[in-house]
């Protein structure tokens, strides 16, 4: 599926077809589909997305061309068998809740095309349902602030469920050093896009980052195009402050949530100076994190990746 759901429901609404949007409401604790994951269905049966992995889909189906017809929403409970939860990569079984909303009074069209704005502009949103009435209303990071930090979709002490819409998650790299190897790996293992920026035609080469999106370009300038938001982490990494200053200072000028720079303290004291002299208070200097990483005492390139991407994680996740 090339679309989220909301934006394929929205399609296929807008060409003229009855739909129904499902959505896990609750779960188990490994369960083969998240809390969130929603499955978009039409009146005739046809389906894009999952809600289980496979194991309830077709009961998850013919329930909402029951609502679509019948009109109203409702929730399925399933518990999963032992057999079927091994069939699709479970230890044993467990319970899954799913809501089924037809598109009308409760799921409206304005609804679904406000939030495929959203993901088309890259702007959080959410939708808050009321279990009892099947009603659905937009919010932001303001109304629910711990849910959207942690990109945690479920239910509220209120009864309500909230589905979370973050845009993506972006790791931006500068300097395609040997450290930058392991961490492009892990930063798309924890859900990010990356980016390498370097220059240099012999670092940022696709026989070192294969299949890697690699921008041979200054710093200042490649950030500039690609214009970094609160869900982008920037990692500095190439000790020359022809490079990394540039990118820093940008940086800074953006609302990034993450700046990390490579360097030991005496490096970070150089670096502070020409920043000060480049106009930075003290405010703004303190969002950066240098040296980069936590202080797990790594030394081997893949050891400092972890060490920063342990930190872009807690400042993510841990932030006010």
């Amino acid at each position: 599926m090339t679309k989220d759901p909301a934006a394929l429901a929205l399609d296929w609404a807008q060409a003229g077809r009855k739909i129904a949007l499902a959505t896990v409401i609750e779960t188990w604790g490994s369960a083969p589909r998240p809390v969130g994951s929603q499955l978009v269905i039409d009146a005739d049966g046809a389906m894009e997305g999952s809600v289980s992995g496979g194991c309830v889909e077709g009961a998850v189906v013919l329930a909402a061309m029951d609502a679509i017809t019948a009109g109203g929403h409702t929730i399925l409970d399933f518990g999963i068998s032992d057999d079927a939860a091994f069939a699709v990569g479970l230890a044993c079984g467990g319970q899954i809740k799913v809501l089924v909303q037809p598109l009308g009074d409760g799921l409206t069209l304005a609804t679904l095309q406000a939030l495929a704005d959203a993901r088309a502009a890259a702007r959080p949103i959410g939708l808050a349902t009321d279990l009892a009435t099947g009603s659905s209303r937009i919010i932001t990071a303001a109304d629910a602030p711990a849910c959207f930090r942690l990109d945690r979709s479920g239910m509220q002490e209120d009864g309500s469920f909230i589905t979370i819409q973050n845009p993506p998650l972006r790791m931006i790299i500068v300097g395609a050093v040997h450290i930058a190897q392991p961490l492009v790996g892990m930063a798309r293992a924890c859900g990010y896009a990356p980016v390498l920026i370097d220059p240099r035609g012999a670092f940022g080469s696709a026989a070192r980052f294969p299949g890697e999106t690699i921008i041979e370009d200054w710093p200042d300038a490649a950030l500039a195009a690609l214009k970094p938001d609160a869900r982008t982490a920037i990692v500095t990494l190439t000790h020359d402050p022809k490079l990394d200053d540039p990118a820093i200072m940008t940086a800074l000028r953006s609302d990034v949530f993450y700046l990390g720079c490579l360097g030991s303290t005496r490096t970070h004291a150089k670096r502070v100076a020409r920043l000060q002299a480049a106009g930075f208070n003290d405010a703004d200097i303190a969002r950066i994190h240098a040296p980069v990483g936590l202080d797990i005492g790594g030394r081997h390139p893949a050891e400092i990746a972890v060490s920063i991407m342990a930190q872009v994680t807690q400042t993510l996740r841990r932030r006010a």
